[in-house]
C-alpha cells in the first residue's frame, strides 16, 4: 500500500514552513515517516493546522481548491493563508506506491487571482528515473497557471524488458477548462495516466477522523454500509455490514471493546418502526440493554477506532485528531499499541497519523515515531522529530517511557 514518506507545507495558517520526514531533496541522513507518526505538543502551537493540512488537501482534490478554502468553517483563503505571507500556500508531498515502486513528488501551489479568487497557480508530479538515487526527478505532470505538459507512461514500478527514456515517451500540452480544479482531478481518470491515477486514487481514499459521539448517538437510516465516516454518524450502519459480510472480524471486535471497556460483552443493532437503526450494547450485569446515546463518549470512541482498524477494506492514510479526549488515561498507552500494530502488520497496512497532547499515550511510542511540534519566536510551528535528540533517545533506550519524558520536559 502507498505511503507518505514525507510532506513540507509552506504558508498555511500556523505553518509557515514546516517539513515532516523525508523529500526528494532530503540529506541521505533524513529517514521517512514511520508507519505510526505521531505530532505532540501544547495547546496552541499548530497540531491542529497539521491535521487540518491534510483534510484541506482531500478537499482540493474532492471540491477544488476554491471550495476548500471556504470548507468545515475555514473561512476562505485569507483566513489559512499564514499570517503576513504574500506567497501561494504551498504543498509538497513525497510519497511510495509501494516499497518497489519508484517514489514520485506531487507539489501543489495555490494563490490569488485578480479577483482575489484563490486558484491552482502551479502542480508538478515528478518521478525519479529508474537507478537514479541523485539529481531532479523527471516531472510527468507541469502546470502553471492552468496551462502545461503531460507525459504518458506506466505506472510506478512497473517493469518492462525493453525500456524506452522517458523523456522521449508521448507529450501531450494541455489547458484546464476550470483553474480551481486539480490537475490530477482531471487527467487522474485516463487510462493513459496511471501514475497520475494511482496518486489520484491515493489522496482520494485519505480518511480524516472528525468523529463526534454525539454523531455516533443518531438514529441514522437502517442498512448495511461499508466503511464507517468520518463523522462517525453511520457507525450502527457499519456494524451491520460487519455482522453480515464478516462476522470474524466483529467478533475480533468485540473481544477488544470487552477486554478494554468493562462489562460490555456484546453490541447488537435493532431497527425501530420508523425505519430507524438503534445501536445496543449489552452488559453483562444488566437484563436489557443500553442504546447508543446512554453509552460514555470514551466507549462510543473506543468502538469506533476498533471498527475502523477492521475494515476489510482499509484506507492507506488514517489521519485521527487527539484520540484522547473522552478515553480513560490507562486506556491510551493500548490505544497507541493498537495503531501501531495495525500501522505494521502488512506491507498492505494503512499508515497512521495522530496528532496528541497527551503523554499517556505517548508513553507506547518510539523517539521515531514521535514529532514535538513548538512555537517558534515568529509566532509559527516548528517541528523537529524526538530521535534528533541524543539524550531523549539514550533515555529511550534505558527504558524510560518517552511520555513521562515529554511530561518532565525533555522533549519541550
Amino acid at each position: 500500500m502507498a505511503k507518505i514518506e514525507g510532506i513540507r507545507i509552506r504558508n498555511f495558517r500556523a505553518l509557515r514552513d514546516v517539513t515532516l520526514g523525508q523529500l526528494w531533496d532530503s540529506p541521505r541522513n533524513i529517514q521517512p515517516l514511520t508507519p505510526l507518526t505521531t505530532v505532540i505538543g501544547k495547546n496552541g502551537v499548530g497540531k491542529s493546522s497539521l491535521f487540518d493540512a491534510f483534510g484541506f488537501l482531500a478537499d482540493c482534490l474532492k471540491l477544488g481548491v476554491e471550495q476548500a478554502c471556504d470548507e468545515r468553517g475555514r473561512g476562505g483563503f485569507q483566513r489559512i493563508r499564514s499570517q503576513g505571507a504574500n506567497g501561494a500556500i504551498e504543498f509538497t508531498v513525497y510519497y511510495q506506491q509501494s516499497s518497489e515502486a519508484r517514489p514520485i513528488t506531487y507539489e501543489l501551489e495555490i494563490g490569488t487571482d485578480q479577483a482575489e479568487r484563490p486558484y491552482v497557480a502551479r502542480e508538478r508530479l515528478r518521478q525519479r528515473r529508474r537507478g537514479q538515487d541523485q539529481g531532479r526527478p523527471f516531472s510527468f505532470l507541469m502546470l502553471e497557471e492552468g496551462r502545461g505538459e503531460v507525459w504518458a507512461g506506466e505506472a510506478a514500478g512497473r517493469q518492462q524488458e525493453e525500456e524506452k527514456d522517458e523523456e522521449q515517451a508521448a507529450r501531450e500540452s494541455i489547458e484546464m477548462h476550470d483553474s480551481r480544479r486539480l490537475g490530477i482531478a482531471s487527467l487522474g481518470v485516463l487510462s493513459k495516466h496511471p501514475r497520475i491515477a494511482s496518486f489520484r486514487e491515493f489522496m482520494e481514499g485519505w480518511y480524516l477522523s472528525y468523529f463526534t459521539p454525539d454523531a455516533a448517538r443518531g438514529l441514522p437510516l437502517a442498512g448495511p454500509q461499508r466503511h464507517l465516516s468520518m463523522y462517525g454518524d453511520n457507525i450502527g450502519n457499519v456494524v451491520q455490514y460487519m455482522q453480515r459480510d464478516h462476522p470474524a472480524r466483529f467478533e475480533r471486535i468485540l473481544q477488544g471493546i470487552s477486554e478494554k471497556i468493562p462489562g460490555i460483552h456484546k453490541i447488537e443493532t435493532k431497527q425501530s418502526e420508523d425505519g430507524r437503526l438503534l445501536l445496543c450494547f449489552n452488559d453483562k450485569g444488566f437484563d436489557d440493554p443500553f442504546f447508543a446515546q446512554q453509552m460514555s463518549d470514551g466507549t462510543l470512541k473506543v468502538f469506533a477506532y476498533l471498527l475502523l482498524l477492521e475494515d476489510p477494506a482499509p484506507p492507506p492514510f488514517v489521519c485521527i485528531e487527539e484520540p484522547e479526549n473522552g478515553v480513560y488515561h490507562k486506556l491510551l498507552e493500548v490505544l497507541a499499541t493498537e495503531f501501531r500494530n495495525h500501522a505494521t502488520k502488512s506491507a498492505n497496512a494503512p499508515q497512521m497519523f495522530v496528532t496528541t497532547h497527551q503523554p499517556y499515550f505517548v508513553d507506547a511510542l518510539s523517539p521515531e515515531e514521535t514529532w514535538v511540534m513548538e512555537k517558534a519566536d515568529d509566532g509559527f510551528a516548528r517541528i523537529r522529530r524526538a530521535s534528533d535528540d541524543p539524550t531523549v533517545v539514550a533515555l529511550a533506550n534505558e527504558e524510560l517511557p518517552l511520555g513521562g519524558l515529554w511530561y518532565s520536559d525533555y522533549l519541550d
